[in-house]
């Protein structure tokens, strides 16, 4: 019989009959790792024991504990769940379910809303179809018969439609459920286990597309243990009660409605907030060399073509044109101006570089913009302050030379440090992405970005893990990721090199030896978007601020209303060190107001009754303590100065 050599996790060749697949091999090596394979790897891919080996395939056996195995039990829930709502609720289409981060989810097409009582049948039969241990098994179609298959639904069809000629359409078939899907999938429904939980209904479009079909969105979880469950839905509670858009509006920082879908009205208190920590980047960028810049919100097509972004990101992009402007399109789409609301400031920047000519002498040249960018968000995509159609970016650009990239690079990873240490938060994680499929620039181009990114970062000594395929549009990134109270990750740094742009918008500076060299373009940032960090800030601290960062630092209330003069000047002498403060004399007993202030997170409440009032003292009660401290009052007011003064 003829034989296969497969090499196995531990450098070992083996042999196999031809045709044998992973599972075939695994029962052969020891039925024990049969027993408890779900699927293996072959060649670095997670594939379903199914797979048939080739020569010289590398395998690797996955057990459910394993971390792989995961990603495996989410997909097969999404499979199971749109099996369970197909046998209970017959009339529903099923559409698309993909694993996301924390779960999965599944679109369906239903004339009624799903009820919290639906949800708890679906679940209910879901056990049922994970106990009786259904096989999953994978088959192929031709193009004709996967259309054959999906005659009369629409979405299935469309899938099926969008399949590039010549790829491969498979599906999974368990019991009476078939689903159009790459996989992988494990050997039946019972490997998927009981550690799952259906978390909510939403509303969500076909395609993503707003002006399409409107479909319900079932969520859910699953983990390879009840215990892991039992701590994710701790840390789903957690974060519910940490909701920025709840804190907000408990705070009186901000506030969404629909005629703005997608932006924020900040309030009073909140765009004190947004300029504090605003200032505070200031401060920062200009002690380490950067120049502030403003850019035009409205900008001309003609340079996101040039750049590259009209193709990519058109449809993220707002037009804005006046009637004549309208007409003028719609004549001549190709040929009329047309003005876009920026979605990006990079193409912005290079031309302010791009005014009279540099010399190497120039180099590195560090612009920054805290820059008011729009972006066309789907609108089941809109997150509060964390997903918006509008946000600030911390934004800025360094033009320098190749020989720069590594110093350049140690010292925004250097400031990155300390402003995130400043924020709370002390330890990050960094990730290398490289080139994505979709991209401006020659393979070699990519080549030379990669390896001096690699370099620099050898040189920074900065430790990273890959995250292929994620790099930007124009060159590969570092991304710098944030874990919160509650253990979730958060993106928001991140260092481009890009060798694209200054190519394509024809920037340049003039080398030593006189000759025209193009520069290299680091796109940063550090905290990313105003809006978007200030909501992980807020649901990091459930509302609580640094002091210094605290749109209201202190409230002076009163206990009586023979307090209020002492109120008055206890303010006053609070204002004159600088401090952000407000008066409560209202006729409300004090407990009541300790109550209101505390839920508006406000860090020092001064109380002050007849006893404060004559002997020009101040009761000092901090955020979350029941402790009290009675103090002269210009000691309390200059030790909560220095402790308010914002880091250096």
């Amino acid at each position: 019989m003829a034989e296969i050599g497969a090499i196995l996790k531990d450098g070992a060749r083996r042999g196999f009959p031809a045709g044998a697949t992973a599972g075939e091999a695994a029962a052969e090596i020891a039925p024990s790792l049969a027993k408890r394979s779900v699927a293996c790897k072959i060649n670095g891919a997670l594939r379903d024991l199914s797979a048939v080996l080739a020569e010289g395939d590398r395998l690797e056996f996955v057990a459910r504990e394993d971390g792989e195995a995961l990603e495996l039990i989410r997909h097969d829930c999404a499979h199971i769940m749109a099996q369970a709502v197909l046998q209970l609720f017959p009339q529903t289409l099923a559409t698309i379910g993909p694993v996301i981060e924390g779960g999965f989810y599944y679109d369906f097409f239903r004339g009624e809303p799903f009820s919290a009582a639906d949800l708890e049948k679906v679940e209910n039969r879901m056990r049922e179809i994970v106990a009786q241990k259904i096989p999953l098994r994978r088959g192929e179609w031709s193009r004709e018969e996967a259309l054959a298959h999906y005659r009369g639904h629409k979405f299935k069809t469309e899938l099926v439609e969008a399949i590039p000629e010549g790829e491969v359409i498979s599906h999974y078939r368990q019991g009476d459920f078939l689903d159009l899907c790459r996989g992988p999938h494990m050997r039946h429904t019972g490997d998927t286990g009981l550690a799952f939980k259906l978390i909510r209904v939403s509303g969500s479009y076909w395609r993503g597309d707003s002006r399409g079909i409107q479909l319900q969105r079932i969520y859910g979880t699953a983990f390879r243990s009840d215990e892991e469950l039992r701590a994710h839905l701790r840390m789903l509670e957690e974060a519910e009660a940490r909701d920025h858009r709840r804190l907000g509006r408990a705070m009186g920082l901000f506030h969404f409605q629909e005629e703005a879908a997608g932006t924020a009205f900040w309030h009073d208190k909140g765009w004190r907030l947004c300029l504090e920590l605003e200032n505070y980047m200031r401060r920062r960028l200009r002690a380490a060399g950067y120049g502030e810049v403003k850019t035009p919100q409205l900008v001309e097509r003609r340079l996101w073509r040039d750049s590259g972004h009209w193709e990519k990101f058109r449809g993220n992009m707002y037009l804005a044109e006046n009637e004549d402007g309208l007409r003028e399109y719609i004549s001549r789409p190709e040929d009329s101006r047309v003005f876009a609301l920026k979605p990006m400031n990079c193409p912005c920047h290079v031309q302010i570089y791009k005014q009279g000519v540099k010399s190497y002498r120039d180099l590195p040249v560090r612009m920054a913009e805290f820059g008011s960018c729009h972006r066309a968000e789907p609108s089941g995509a809109l997150h509060g302050l964390l997903r918006a159609r509008h946000f600030v970016q911390d934004d800025a650009h360094i033009f320098c030379s190749e020989s720069q990239i590594a110093e350049e690079t140690a010292a925004f990873v250097e400031l990155l440090r300390v402003i995130y240490r400043d924020l709370g938060f002390p330890e990050f994680a960094v990730r290398f992405a490289d080139r994505p499929p979709e991209r401006a620039g020659s393979d070699a181009v990519w080549d030379r970005a990669e390896d001096a990114l690699r370099e620099a970062c050898a040189a920074a000594n900065v430790e990273w893990e890959l995250n292929p395929g994620e790099g930007a549009f124009y060159g590969p990134k570092l991304e710098f990721v944030l874990k919160d109270a509650v253990g979730r990750e958060w993106q928001c740094g991140t260092w481009q090199v890009d060798f694209v742009l200054p190519e394509r918008l024809d920037a340049e500076y003039v080398a030593a030896d006189g000759a025209r060299r193009r520069p290299v373009m680091c796109h940063r940032a550090i905290i990313g978007s105003f809006e978007r960090f200030i909501g992980i800030l807020l649901e990091h601290g459930g509302g609580r601020l640094p002091l210094w960062l605290s749109p209201v630092q202190a409230v002076v209330a009163t206990i009586t209303s023979a307090a209020d003069a002492h109120a008055k000047i206890v303010a006053d002498e609070l204002e004159k060190a600088g401090l952000r403060c407000e008066t409560d004399m209202r006729n409300e007993k004090i407990n009541y107001k300790v109550r209101e202030h505390s839920a508006a997170k406000v860090p020092v409440l001064f109380a002050v009754g007849e006893r404060e009032a004559r002997q020009g003292t101040v009761t000092v009660r901090r955020l979350g303590s029941r402790e009290t401290a009675v103090l002269p009052l210009a000691q309390a007011a200059k030790e909560l100065r220095e402790e308010a003064r914002p880091p250096a």
